[in-house]
């Protein structure tokens, strides 16, 4: 994209505005230029020298304006190559694909980070979504979801034993690990809410405390109905739309 469109000039701050009024001011039309698409997904965003005389600001305040803006999901950097908008990703409630697919479909590089993977006595709340015997096994899996480097997910899924044959079979997807098992779920029921992070869950994805989120309850179910997966899951709410195409049945 060619550099300077955004024309964005130190007179458009009062004087007497603060410094960090200042960068709050150059983070809204930095914010503003990639919601009207001057910048587009994927693009770079000049360096910050460049960037920081055409705005007519420090490079102290630029570099906090960018800062947030990463801190918000809007903009990536990516180590030697510069930072990046990352645009915001949507989700069709219409197709049942994985977090993986949905990302490797968008061209996005795909990576979790275990918080725990486990095996263990089913819980009451998992016995009654998964249709479970007390005392029954289950594998669990928690982790965040990031897509080229940033947090967009925590999922918090649990599998009857019978649906994998090993805990190490889940890597990268757990759909593509149900699949191989031959126990992909071919239809799932999900509850979507507003929901805010709490402390301990917006450390682990990179927000702030209270930050907006989208939370899902997932429960999968395969061809002959027994039940094979419940997920939990936190989206970022900056970052994620969902989308459902809707038609009238007449």
């Amino acid at each position: 994209m060619p550099q300077g469109e955004i024309k964005i000039s130190a007179t458009e701050a009062p004087a007497s505005k603060s410094r960090r009024v200042l960068y709050r001011h150059v983070q809204d039309r930095l914010r503003s230029a990639i919601d009207s698409g001057a910048y587009r997904p994927e693009d770079a965003i000049p360096p910050e020298r460049e960037l920081a005389a055409e705005l007519g600001v420090s490079r102290i305040t630029l570099r906090k304006a960018v800062e947030g803006l990463v801190n918000e999901g809007l903009l990536l950097r990516r180590q030697g190559a510069g930072t990046f908008v990352t645009g915001r990703v949507e989700k069709q409630f219409a197709k049942l694909t994985s977090f993986s697919e949905d990302m490797a479909a968008r061209g996005r590089s795909v990576r979790s980070e275990w918080l725990r993977r486990s095996e263990g006595v089913v819980t009451s709340d998992e016995s009654l979504a998964l249709g479970l015997s007390p005392g029954a096994q289950v594998y669990r899996f928690h982790r965040i979801r990031y897509a080229d480097d940033l947090g967009m997910a925590l999922e918090y899924t649990t599998i009857p034993l019978f649906g994998l044959p090993d805990i190490a079979a889940v890597k990268t997807s757990l759909y593509a690990a149900l699949d191989a098992a031959g126990h992909r779920p071919v239809r799932a029921l999900q509850r979507l809410r507003a929901a805010l992070f709490d402390q301990s869950k917006a450390k682990l994805i990179g927000v702030e405390a209270g930050a907006a989120g989208l939370f899902i309850d997932r429960r999968g179910f395969l061809k002959d109905g027994r039940p094979i997966e419940m997920t939990q899951s936190w989206y970022r709410g900056d970052a994620y739309d969902f989308v459902a195409e809707l038609s009238d049945p007449e």
